[in-house]
């Protein structure tokens, strides 16, 4: 056996143990799965919990530059099941990213809209890339009351109001 074909069976039993190595896997895990060259827009976890920002992702996806969308799939269903369905009616394709690698303390990203080939897009935070939604959304305040779904319903009784 010659010493290239030694070194190519090592690399498939290497691959075969280990796994396939990843190309920027630092990358892949700060931005869902995907690279960063390839990312319109991204709303971190604490973004997503301090305000609604689904006028923003249905802008994005408006554009037709990029169309997938990722969710951490980590966070509670109650948070990201809005982004879920504004994704399904817009047009876009998500994917939920459930491995333990994506974290969700507040510097994590939550969603991010991503194109399937590089498309060098900056800035990507949603607050940046949507500034006049940040004034808009700060300044009126809301006091709907919210809606329960037919689990909580059917657990704890008839809505109040």
């Amino acid at each position: 056996m010659t010493e290239s074909e030694k070194s190519l069976t090592r690399q498939h039993i290497d691959n075969a143990i280990y796994g396939t190595p990843k190309i920027k896997p630092d990358e892949q895990r700060k931005y869902l799965g995907t690279f960063r060259e390839r990312v319109c827009l991204t709303i971190s976890v604490q973004e997503l919990r301090t305000q609604n920002w689904q006028v923003a992702l249905v802008e994005e996806l408006n554009r037709g530059i990029g169309n997938l969308v990722f969710l951490n799939g980590n966070l509670p269903h109650e948070e990201i099941h809005p982004y879920l369905l504004a994704t399904n009616q817009n047009g876009g394709i998500f994917t939920m990213k459930t491995d333990p690698e994506f974290k969700t303390d507040p510097d994590s990203l939550a969603v991010v809209v991503a194109a399937k080939t590089a498309v060098y897009q900056s800035p990507v935070d949603v607050a940046k890339r949507y500034p006049q939604l940040v004034a808009k959304e700060s300044s009126s305040a809301t006091t709907a009351t919210p809606k329960h779904g037919f689990f909580y319903r059917l657990f704890h009784g008839k809505e109040e109001g």
